[in-house]
């Protein structure tokens, strides 16, 4: 059993950190070539360096808002304060207070101390607030999605207002596309049915809050130190070069973003798509210049979630080969567009609601690869 000083120096690790880097899946990581930099140019305390096969957060400059996690296509900057778990209990718990209201809060109004804490959830900032949490809360059946700054035009964190719109603007477009009447709706003051009468009622339950939180949070410190101590000295971890090694299938590691498959998941939920195509950074759609492409598959090796891959299909004619294309795994991280040799790959955001919730890929027939030259070639001018 760890003892006391042990689960302080843990918790107090843990409470360093605002996100993990899970280097393997950044596409910078993955080929220096590639054009991502979302998660830097989001960072308003420029905490975060994403080039040359480098990912980076200083932890002495992050200031924790998560903007750098919302906006990174392939969840490679994973929030810790809070998790996404623990975030989608603590909106649970005040749906219910507020009787079918989803209201969340940063941690400037919030600690204004003007409405009642068990009625909406407290975030560092909205920045932290993305599409599969809001539309989540839509498809389980709330109506009412409100976000609660305070002054923003004062805040340290004002760099990420235009962050917080567009996250605002993704999810209503998205609900809007299934036919959702649900909307995000923004405002720097609480409700009036969330505020306290008296202020001083918070001192009881603040108090009973800290010793309940304070027995979790020593249980919970416990089971971190073992699993601190495991990690520590298991030699035989993988590296990240070793993680990142080539398949047999001729292609890096891939995965599949949790938080784009919740966002799918929610808009199904709420019915069927009403629009035809949707303009939306969540998703991408694949174009190739088959006149151009010289069947190098580059593309498909460097793709991190598989939404480009070769297909074991032949053409009938039996000229050339087919590339897989799904739209629902495309997360327009570009960089199959980066590592294209012939730059004749282009990435768009506007997908095709039907494709997206196709289970049927789509196939894109490239030529023949171009013959190379034989060696005496060159001899036999």
């Amino acid at each position: 059993m760890p003892n006391l000083i042990d689960i302080v120096e843990v918790a107090e690790a843990l409470e360093s950190k605002a996100v993990y880097l899970a280097s393997d899946r950044c596409v910078v990581v993955r080929n220096r070539h590639a054009s991502c930099a979302k998660c830097a140019d989001a960072c308003p305390s420029g905490a975060v360096f994403a080039a040359n096969n480098v990912l980076e957060l200083d932890p002495e400059q992050c200031v924790a808002c998560g903007a750098c996690t919302t906006v990174c296509p392939v969840e490679a900057l994973i929030p810790l304060r809070p998790l996404d778990e623990d975030l989608a209990s603590s909106v649970a718990e005040s749906v219910v207070a507020t009787g079918g209201a989803a209201v969340f809060a940063c941690a400037r109004i919030a600690s204004k101390r003007t409405a009642d804490p068990t009625m909406f959830t407290e975030v560092p900032c909205l920045a932290r607030m993305e599409e599969s949490g809001l539309l989540g809360r839509a498809a389980r059946g709330v109506d009412d999605l409100l976000l609660v700054d305070g002054t923003c035009a004062t805040c340290k964190f004002r760099a990420n207002v235009p962050g917080i719109d567009a996250t605002v603007a993704s999810a209503n477009d998205l609900m809007a596309a299934m036919g959702s009447d649900v909307r995000v709706e923004r405002s720097s003051a609480f409700p009036d049915e969330l505020l306290l009468e008296d202020k001083r009622t918070l001192l009881g339950e603040s108090r009973r809050g800290f010793f309940t939180s304070a027995r979790t949070r020593a249980k919970d410190a416990a089971g971190k130190t073992a699993e601190v101590m495991v990690f520590k000295h298991d030699d035989a971890a993988p590296s990240l070069r070793e993680r990142l090694r080539m398949s047999d299938s001729g292609t890096l590691p891939q995965f599949n973003p949790q938080r784009r498959m919740l966002v799918l998941d929610a808009m199904d939920r709420l019915g069927a798509p009403v629009v035809s195509e949707i303009d939306t950074r969540l998703f991408g759609s694949v174009s190739i210049d088959t006149d151009a492409c010289s069947s190098c598959n580059m593309c498909t090796v460097f793709c991190p979630t598989g939404a480009l891959r070769k297909s074991e299909l032949v053409p009938e004619e039996g000229e050339g080969s087919f590339l897989e294309f799904s739209v629902a795994d495309c997360v327009q991280c570009n960089l199959c567009a980066d590592a294209c040799l012939k730059n004749c790959l282009t990435v768009n955001s506007v997908v095709s609601t039907d494709e997206l919730f196709d289970f049927e890929p789509r196939l894109i027939h490239l030529p023949n690869p171009p013959a190379r030259p034989g060696i005496l070639s060159s001899l036999k001018r």
